[in-house]
């Protein structure tokens, strides 16, 4: 035991954990003591001394799992110790529970742990709408209710759509771009190890007294600052998982500006990689809005200043303006990755080239910019200076230009081209484009003045934002999981399964969300556990379509874990695609390459003669014959580096 405690693992991290706590705890109680205080501050906006340990106890665990090890003996003057690459892969099953500075375990760590908390996620959304199944009380109060819907939504969203790209663009990326790894793998792992403590904050929230935090994810203050103890912990999960986008974010940025292989300019990137780059940016910009907020949020609870205290000289409003403007861009943090891997899935499938590439390039930066533009649009009814109403209703219509470019460049792509409908990927890519535009085109309705202060805080708002982050960026989750997991696992998964999978999740979604629009536009209010007689038909249909969603997932999972087990082996290209990835063998080598990749030419040029994206070291005597885009704007496999 005492040899674990002196290595790097999960024990000495649970024991820092437990050290780190203790300390928060004593610290606390010393500092009230000394200053005469009340030992034990029990009202329900203060509780420091859970509060303090709240914040040491993660700490603790990151130093003891080694997440700090290299920077403290660096930073207190001992000799750094040699990278001998022993963090570095994973030989068994048990390296997954370590602290590891490969790109891929650290991807398979993100996704395999933001599944989970997609599960608890979604363990709260059936509680929510097995209550809602009928008018009146079932199952649970009006209090815990409120708990519920917050913690499926802290989940869904800070726990795993945005992580979940930062997973699979982990794996994916540095393999796709030709890098042998991310440029800070210390830093990767740290931004990890943080996602599990802010999910940990959040669950931990349901024993404090008074339960858990029941503001909604939005955590608006006023309500948030007189909020029992629990949205404290809210305030904590954000920052643990805020701080693990921008790492992994910075990471992102500086990989792919400086790790691409040989003659892999920027008009040469797969879409993946742009879409990363925007997201990366976003992330790095906006994230701190949100951070500080929180906090602000935090120090009204504990320390009682007055940021949004109206009776004390604070500005209620501008909680809403600091957190959309987060907010909104956080919107397509979780979406841009997705079309990215549309992007991949659907010209791999469709065997033809991305129509209008550049443009489709430059329509992420253009929504990165016009995301800046839009917050208000979320405070039509906030009692916002209402001069502000017609300008963001302007540049709300305005960012759906850069969006809709991209439908009509997946459909481009699609129109007259050879598809391959084999492929449980491109079914969920199909599906998003369906789903994605129908969320989309209710988007559009929301950001109008009037028809949004209709509908406001209605199940209408309720159908559009799932529609987004559902049938969008979860359908693309899927896509991603099922085309690259036999580059991840070596093993092909189970086609018939994933048809099920699909195929349940499909009608599932449109059974589930379709009615909520019928029910804002009648009124039915979001966010309460009782409701009007008159909507009770409509509710029940939702909740059993909501069931037959939530049960699909059982079916991927069963899938994902069988087949990695004992699904066939896969060669290293089944799906016959043109990005580097794809020529390293299932799964990839641990230090990803054997030879260096030389990129020659675009990596979407399906059906030109003699175009190859990328060449690896010993192929290079091979002639390379130059090839024209078979599209207009597509990248070419002649183009001169830049």
């Amino acid at each position: 035991m005492l040899a674990a405690l002196k290595r790097p693992g999960l024990a000495r991290g649970w024991f820092g954990f437990l050290v780190g706590g203790g300390l928060g705890f004593g610290l606390v109680v010393a500092l009230r003591a000394i200053s005469g205080l009340e030992i034990f501050q029990t009202e329900p906006t203060g509780y420091p001394h859970v509060v303090v340990p709240a914040i040491t106890a993660p700490l603790g665990f990151l130093a003891g799992i080694g997440c700090f090890d290299y920077w403290i003996r660096w930073a207190i003057g001992r000799p750094t110790v040699p990278e001998d690459h022993s963090q570095h892969g994973a030989y068994s099953w048990k390296d997954y529970f370590r602290f590891n500075t490969d790109h891929k375990v650290i991807g398979i760590q993100y996704i395999v742990t933001t599944f989970f908390f997609f599960f608890l996620g979604g363990l709260a959304a059936f509680a929510v709408r097995a209550e809602l199944a009928a008018p009146g009380t079932q199952i649970v109060d009006g209090q815990f209710f409120n708990g519920l819907f917050s913690t499926h939504a802290a989940f869904m969203l800070f726990l795993f759509i945005i992580p979940i790209f930062a997973g699979i663009g982990n794996y994916v990326l540095p393999l796709m771009i030709g890098a042998p790894d991310m440029a800070f793998p210390r830093l990767n792992a740290l931004s990890f190890w943080m996602l599990p403590m802010a999910g940990l904050i959040f669950i931990a929230s349901f024993f404090v007294p008074g339960g858990t935090f029941d503001a909604g994810w939005t955590g608006y203050a006023p309500l948030a600052t007189g909020a029992p103890l629990g949205q404290s912990f809210f305030n904590l999960g954000v920052q643990f998982a805020g701080a693990s986008s921008i790492m992994a974010a910075l990471n992102f940025i500086v990989t792919i500006i400086t790790m691409r292989a040989p003659g892999m300019t920027f008009w040469r990137m797969p879409l993946l990689a742009w879409a990363n780059l925007s997201t990366s940016l976003l992330i790095v910009a906006a994230t701190p809005f949100i951070a500080g907020a929180q906090f602000m949020v935090l120090f009204d609870r504990v320390l009682h200043t007055n940021f949004f205290q109206a009776a004390f000289g604070g500005d209620v409003l501008s909680y809403q303006h600091i957190f959309w403007f987060y907010s909104h861009p956080a919107v397509y943090i979780m979406i841009l990755p997705g079309f990215g891997i549309i992007s991949e899935v659907v010209s791999t499938h469709a065997r033809k080239p991305i129509f209008g590439y550049r443009l489709m390039a430059l329509a992420l930066i253009g929504i990165v910019v016009l995301s800046y533009t839009v917050w208000a649009h979320h405070m039509f009814v906030s009692g916002m200076f209402s001069w502000l109403r017609v300008p963001m209703m302007i540049t709300t219509i305005l960012i759906a230009v850069p969006t809709g470019i991209k439908i009509f460049n997946w459909l481009g792509t699609l129109f007259d081209s050879v598809l391959h409908l084999k492929s449980t990927a491109m079914l969920f890519s199909l599906a998003f484009i369906v789903t994605f535009t129908i969320g989309g085109i209710s988007g559009v309705m929301l950001g109008m003045v009037p028809i949004d202060i209709h509908v406001s805080d209605t199940y209408f708002v309720v159908a559009h934002f799932h529609f987004v982050l559902f049938g969008g960026s979860v359908f693309t989750v899927f896509a991603g999981i099922y085309h690259w997991f036999p580059k991840m696992t070596g093993r092909m998964y189970d086609e018939r399964l994933g048809r099920i999978h699909f195929w349940m999740t499909w009608i599932g979604l449109l059974g589930t969300f379709i009615p909520m629009h019928w029910l804002g536009l009648q009124g039915m209010p979001r966010r309460v556990a009782d409701y009007a007689a008159e909507f009770g038909d409509w509710n029940l249909v939702v909740t059993i379509f909501s069931f037959v969603l939530g049960l699909a997932q059982l079916v991927f999972v069963y899938n994902m874990v069988v087949s990695w087990k004992w699904g066939p082996k896969a060669g290293p290209n089944p799906w016959r695609a043109k990005t580097i990835e794809w020529l390293v063998s299932s799964p990839p080598p641990v230090f990803n390459f054997d030879r260096i990749p030389r990129v020659v030419g675009g990596p979407y040029e399906f059906g030109v003669p003699g175009a190859r994206h990328a060449i690896l070291e010993e192929d290079e005597g091979a002639e390379i014959k130059p090839a024209q885009p078979a599209v207009a704007g597509a990248a070419g496999a002649g183009e001169a580096a830049t």
